[in-house]
């Protein structure tokens, strides 16, 4: 099972199970930590011709088992029987809101393993993990990447974008061939950084992740629109759109790209709350921004 796994950061053995991390198991801040135990992202990718399998996995979260690329079953359990003859490619995303554990997987006959496409680090906040996507397989992230064949490493934390130094070793020191950033939210919601402080932690931020990507392309992808937080002002005074604005600024010639014009006023009414999108907001936000993605590698959209 181990050697399918893909996504994660670490496995870290516990009571003869096997939890995954998004992120390793330094000191980090305790709600960071909880989110990064999180599986986003995170799936089991193999080939095989058996007819059936499952897996014991222990979660309270829906668990994704797409098949040839059709969507199987989607369920805290994993059991598939009936499969037609023949070699199949067989992804399991995990939930991409809750915590779980990992037992063995009962298949007849070894898997195969498949190659991975480009590797691709999107780090950002709730608006990137999706917890109230239709499942884990259709986070925007993940539709993206099954879309272009792009190899996933989901670094979307629900309340937590808050350009931690430990984050920026992470994605510093991981291979990848594209790196995407979404930042501001959170930070405009937390206050945890004033109009003269914001600039110089994202260039701080950008610049470790350029110690060991010097040449990778990223890009940058300020706030979607908030319809109640737009001129909300936080405890500094900044409004959503000041935030925007000073993410902006301190891009120092990475691509930007303005939240808004991937998800605007005229899609307010996709948001489930105010802030996050719904199931069909993220279908939308992945059909907008993968163009944008696409071309990081290719120069051009696709």
């Amino acid at each position: 099972m181990k050697d399918f796994l893909r996504g994660h950061a670490e496995l870290v053995e516990q009571d003869g199970r096997f939890v995954p991390r998004r992120l390793p198991s330094v000191p980090l801040h305790p709600r960071l930590d909880d989110v990064a135990r999180m599986t986003a992202g995170v799936r089991l990718e193999f080939e095989t011709d058996a007819r059936g399998f499952g897996w014991d996995v222990r979660t309270d979260g829906n668990i994704d088992v797409v098949v040839d690329g059709k969507l199987v079953s989607r369920s805290p359990t994993v059991r598939v029987d009936g499969l037609p003859e023949g070699r199949k490619r067989v992804r399991i995303w995990l939930p991409q809101s809750h915590h779980v554990s990992l037992g063995e997987l009962d298949l007849d006959g070894a898997p195969e393993a498949v190659p991975e496409g480009p590797k691709w680090i999107a780090y950002g906040s709730s608006i990137t993990q999706c917890r109230l996507a239709a499942g884990p397989s259709e986070t925007w992230p993940a539709l993206v990447a099954t879309e272009l064949g792009w190899s996933l490493r989901c670094l979307g934390f629900a309340g937590e974008c808050h350009l931690d130094p430990a984050v920026a070793r992470y994605i510093r020191d991981t291979e990848a061939d594209v790196i995407s950033l979404c930042v501001g939210v959170n930070i405009h919601g937390a206050a945890t950084f004033s109009a003269r402080s914001l600039g110089p932690a994202l260039e701080g931020f950008v610049r470790t992740i350029r110690d060991g990507h010097p040449d990778t392309p990223i890009l940058l992808t300020t706030p979607l629109h908030a319809p109640d937080r737009e001129t909300q002002r936080n405890a500094h005074g900044l409004t959503l759109a000041d935030v925007r604005a000073e993410v902006a600024a301190a891009a120092h010639g990475l691509p930007v790209l303005d939240g808004p014009s991937v998800f605007g006023p005229a899609d307010a009414h996709l948001l489930a709350d105010g802030l996050h999108p719904g199931a069909d907001g993220y279908r939308l936000l992945a059909e907008r921004l993968r163009p944008h993605l696409a071309a990081l590698l290719t120069g051009r959209s696709s």
